[in-house]
């Protein structure tokens, strides 16, 4: 019995070993070729670095776009739009959650259906629609398609953390006459920090690395976010070289990296016990 449940648990590591060993490659690649001059680089993939000229190219895409506005576009959206949504799907968590009242299923299922969707399906219409109400091109515009898409996930998770908060309290408020905004602001919000911080972090790496809308809603340089600045310095790849094109896509992922890196340990206790 010993034998079997070592042989079990040893072939699950070797499992796990080779698929993060998978996972790596791709990523090692890119840091590697990042690091290459384009004078050293002959088109071929390098496994080893030739040479250390990683802060070189990033200065290079840095100048070829203007990095600079971008980020600081996409630092403004991600910490708005991912604050508003988890605002909003905090409020839709505890409607669904806390108060009394039918429809529960159907209400959950209508918010968070909201994620389950391709986004290239609402690409036409919205972009119609931005083009004939005078959002397209505006910070207006990009905030409100990304509080709209940060909300479903957000509820989920909201929604399923607030199913965890004892009914107890629910209760033992309303015995005292504490309406719905006093019980939610004063007891299921301080209850929800780790749920509320996991979900907005989630939202923030979500709209710095979202490209889709960015390129297809905006395309002056004081609007765009970064990732869409990204893809005009991938357009110039005859130009700057693929070394720059990997230094300028690994400089702007190092705010995604570090916020993971920091905040691993609230996405491992606040996204654990999910409930549909």
């Amino acid at each position: 019995m010993k034998t079997t449940f070592r042989a079990g648990t040893a072939l699950r590591s070797a499992l796990i070993i080779l698929i993060a060993v998978l996972w790596f490659i791709p990523t090692y690649l890119i840091i590697v070729n990042a690091f290459t001059s384009n004078q050293a680089y002959n088109g071929e993939v390098a496994w080893f670095p030739k040479d250390f000229a990683l802060f070189e190219n990033i200065a290079i895409a840095w100048q070829a776009v203007d990095l600079g506005p971008s980020l600081m576009n996409s630092l403004l959206y991600a910490v708005v739009a991912g604050a508003l949504a988890v605002l909003v799907a905090a409020l839709a968590g505890f409607a669904v959650s806390a108060i009394p009242g039918g429809w529960r299923t159907f209400w959950f299922w209508l918010i968070y259906s909201g994620a389950l969707f391709p986004a290239q399906a609402f690409l036409r219409p919205l972009f119609t629609g931005y083009a004939e109400t005078g959002l397209y091109d505006t910070r207006w515009g990009l905030f409100l398609i990304y509080v709209a898409t940060c909300v479903p996930f957000s509820f989920f998770i909201m929604r399923n953390h607030m199913l965890s908060v004892p009914p107890e309290i629910n209760e033992a408020a309303q015995l005292d006459g504490a309406n719905w905004w006093t019980v939610f602001t004063r007891f299921f919000l301080p209850l929800s920090k780790s749920a509320l911080a996991a979900a907005f972090i989630f939202q923030f790496v979500w709209v710095w690395n979202e490209l889709l809308f960015g390129i297809t809603l905006s395309y002056s340089e004081e609007i765009r976010p970064v990732m869409a600045a990204l893809a005009g310095l991938q357009s110039n790849y005859g130009t700057v070289g693929p070394p720059v094109v990997l230094a300028g896509a690994l400089f702007v992922s190092l705010p995604t990296v570090i916020v993971f890196l920091l905040f691993q340990r609230v996405f491992a206790s606040s996204l654990g016990g999910a409930k549909i």
